[in-house]
């Protein structure tokens, strides 16, 4: 009955959505006139004349460095396992932790599946993923798809008041299915409007990213022709030509690309003048623009200028290596982080009883002094009630427990006074009738 109810409706994602994928060649997009997959790759061609496409955002260089930047951080994130027990939580032994923290499935290690579903998620908006199950409902592996390889419907309802369910069709080489909502883990980014999020470089730096494009070609052009500008010659004298073509070839020869002598003058002879009919490096602002483009691209994707290599001014969040992480982690990951936890708590455990949270810890730490001082006060001391066990920082610094070490310091009641003795010699004699 089931193998029915999935071939049915198989048959029906493909009546649907079978006209997009005809014209789908390698993951390139032909021709198609489905609105759905204008949502997802827009048009590519920005004001400034250039491509952006995933592919040529990620040539340059700071789309790199910001995309690369983000997906690491989160890929070397542990992702513990927690399980509630009498309203705390405590670390669980699941077989959930490998699959999150080390193989996703036989192709993808969690490292490299967790920066895939990122950069998806950056450059295209959505980051997808595919369970596998097993008859249980077990989650066995998970397999990062492309996002332009991913169809997301709505499904049918019969009435408005019905939540939405999504379904998704996969395609590749071999060919094409469609599954539940269920199946998949979707990552959006900012922006989700219940099917799919908001790429950053269609939204927040599309020109940004053309023009840093062109700007890229147009610097690497005229580095090529030996960082000079376009100049006239004018004379004062007519020149036949003969003489035309024996002063071009002189000029080229000598200013054509890379190849020209510049060591050796040219001489102008008969009243030659030169003119320049374009702005040179230095009046084109070409190294400020460049580098104005290089901010751009990082308030769009939400990362500090100096962590994609700008350093020119400094840092708002203060100059320790602490401050810098820990606004980082706050207001850069944060959204990212608690986007990914939640739908893996909604689709891998279906119960509160499990559930999953990133340790930031490795990158709130400061400097040895300031985690000696930070561990100090967590642990407790005279006077002050710790929040930690010992057990809890040596873990944290990948050391063995300690025998007992999980137990929490309580400071203890001061001890009263002790009586003055008889012998004392500054007892008051008179105590002794009393």
């Amino acid at each position: 009955m089931f193998g029915l109810f999935e071939k049915n409706r198989r048959a029906d994602a493909r009546d649907r959505i079978e006209p997009t994928i005809s014209n789908l060649v390698d993951g390139e997009v032909i021709q198609s006139s489905s609105p759905a997959m204008f949502e997802v790759f827009g048009n590519p061609t920005t004001a400034s004349g250039a491509v952006v496409s995933p592919e040529s955002a990620m040539r340059v260089s700071a789309v790199f460095a910001a995309v690369s930047l983000l997906a690491g951080a989160i890929a070397q994130l542990p992702l513990p396992v927690f399980e509630r027990v009498d309203g705390h939580r405590k670390r669980a032994e699941h077989d959930y932790w490998w699959l999150l923290n080390e193989q996703f499935s036989s192709g993808w290690s969690s490292a490299t599946g967790w920066e895939f579903i990122v950069g998806q998620m950056l450059l295209r908006g959505d980051g997808v993923a595919y369970m596998t199950r097993n008859r249980a409902g077990v989650a066995t592996g998970l397999i990062p798809w492309p996002r332009d390889r991913v169809m997301i419907l709505k499904q049918d309802k019969t009435s408005p008041r019905e939540p939405t369910r999504l379904q998704y069709t996969f395609h590749d080489v071999e060919g094409y299915f469609t599954v539940d909502q269920d199946d998949v883990l979707h990552f959006p980014g900012f922006g989700f409007n219940g099917v799919h999020g908001m790429s950053v470089i269609q939204w927040g730096a599309r020109n940004g990213i053309g023009i840093a494009i062109q700007g890229d070609a147009h610097a690497g052009k005229f580095f090529s022709e030996g960082g000079k500008p376009e100049v006239a010659i004018t004379a004062t004298n007519k020149m036949n030509q003969a003489m035309q073509d024996d002063f071009r070839d002189a000029w080229v020869k000598k200013y054509g690309g890379t190849q020209g002598n510049r060591r050796i003058p040219l001489i102008l002879t008969e009243g030659l003048d030169i003119k320049e009919l374009t702005m040179s490096a230095v009046d084109q602002q070409l190294l400020e623009s460049r580098q104005w483009q290089v901010i751009d691209v990082a308030r769009a994707f939400g990362v500090p200028p100096h962590m994609i290599g700008e350093t020119t001014k400094s840092t708002s969040w203060g100059s320790g290596i602490e401050s810098m992480g820990i606004g980082f982690v706050k207001y850069t990951l944060g959204p990212h982080l608690k986007r990914i936890k939640d739908e893996l708590n909604r689709k891998l455990f279906r119960t509160p009883r499990y559930f999953v949270e990133h340790n930031v810890d490795m990158f709130m730490a400061g400097d040895s002094k300031t985690q000696a001082e930070y561990f100090s006060k967590a642990l407790g001391g005279p006077g002050t009630t710790g929040w930690m066990v010992v057990n809890e920082v040596r873990r944290l610094k990948n050391l063995p427990p300690i025998e007992g070490g999980d137990e929490l310091y309580k400071p203890k009641d001061p001890a009263p006074p002790a009586k003055p003795s008889g012998d004392d010699p500054e007892r008051n004699p008179d105590d002794a009738d009393s």
